[in-house]
């Protein structure tokens, strides 16, 4: 069977649900998975209002399409970052407060508790973020960084996020980490320790998305082989490498979009991405999630990509074998 091919909505937050569930199903999409910011899904709604989260599943089913995760992105940030006037633009008010550092920490923590009771009531199993990170500013080690200042951002990560993935295992949801730069895990061997500083509890895994890796020069199916049992959602993304002798892979301070970047995101099937060896893999693992289309490019119209985007999808997917292709020469 086919896995479903959804939209991820978070770079679709200026459109109204309505709107959007419109246009994916016209585009070939399965499922929506639903950001909660814009109005795709609202946590404090779907925790005050009963029927809220039936509106949302009806809404959607006029439409053909189902909900399998929901994702606080946004909200996730706040948890471990360091809080400076960035945040202000991505956290909703009430998360913000007065932009006390350590007040917008804490209640961003409180609103991921709530995500996972408001996903309970939606009944997703899997919550998809980020968590920030205390120490992504260390990256290069200079001044050089003592390995105490490492070791107590992993501390701190576990700290905070233990009361949090309590809640998650009360509602029987799991989160999904989106492995990526600023992030307490951004590749392969930051996510191992993540794993390790949390006990490698259950309640907590990967929203796998290869172009984040691909563009770092991390082959995205070492990480799939290395964590099989922790992948949990996957994000379809392409990204391309194009250093040229003038440009860094690190951005160059330059925006996304800027021809002079040494890599940018792309629309599935036009970067580097390898998805054929993505889908062995997954196949190999077991995975029978959703695969779904985290829409960006900058050099590309939205609505042709993210149509574009879900042929593609559906073309690539494909189920693991049954039997030894060889069966048949055997003696019986």
């Amino acid at each position: 069977m086919a896995r479903p091919v959804t939209l991820f909505t978070g770079q679709w937050a200026d459109l109204k649900l309505e709107d959007l569930a419109r246009k994916a199903s016209e585009f070939g999409y399965q499922g929506l998975e639903l950001a909660c910011w814009g109005d795709h899904f609202d946590v404090h709604r779907a925790l005050s209002e009963g029927n809220y989260c039936s509106q949302v599943r009806d809404l959607l089913e006029r439409h053909d399409l189902q909900v399998y995760a929901i994702s606080t992105h946004l909200v996730g940030q706040a948890v471990l970052d360091p809080i400076d006037e960035r945040h202000r633009a991505i956290l909703p008010a009430n998360v913000w407060g007065d932009g006390d550092p350590a007040g917008v920490n804490a209640r961003a923590a409180e609103e991921l508790k709530r995500t996972a009771r408001a996903a309970q009531q939606l009944g997703v199993e899997v919550v998809n973020g980020f968590t920030g990170s205390s120490v992504w500013h260390l990256m290069y080690a200079f001044p050089p960084v003592p390995q105490e200042m490492i070791d107590r951002g992993y501390a701190l990560f576990a700290e905070r996020f233990h009361p949090i993935l309590d809640v998650f295992g009360d509602c029987g949801v799991r989160f999904a980490l989106e492995v990526h730069p600023t992030e307490i895990a951004f590749d392969l061997h930051s996510a191992e320790r993540a794993l390790q500083a949390i006990d490698r509890r259950e309640e907590f895994g990967f929203n796998f998305d290869p172009s984040h890796l691909h563009w770092q020069g991390v082959d995205p199916v070492e990480f799939l082989r290395a964590f099989p049992d922790r992948i949990y959602h996957v994000h379809i993304k392409d990204a391309a490498v194009t250093l040229n002798g003038r440009s860094g892979i690190l951005g160059s301070h330059l925006a996304f979009g800027d021809p002079r970047r040494g890599w940018d995101f792309r629309s599935p099937g036009r970067g580097g991405v390898n998805f054929e060896e993505i889908i062995r893999a997954l196949n190999a693992i077991g995975y029978q999630g959703p695969l779904s289309v985290e829409w960006e490019d900058p050099g590309m119209q939205r609505d042709a990509g993210a149509r574009e985007a879900c042929e593609f999808v559906k073309r690539l997917d494909f189920p693991p074998s049954e039997a030894a292709f060889d069966a048949a020469f055997r003696r019986q």
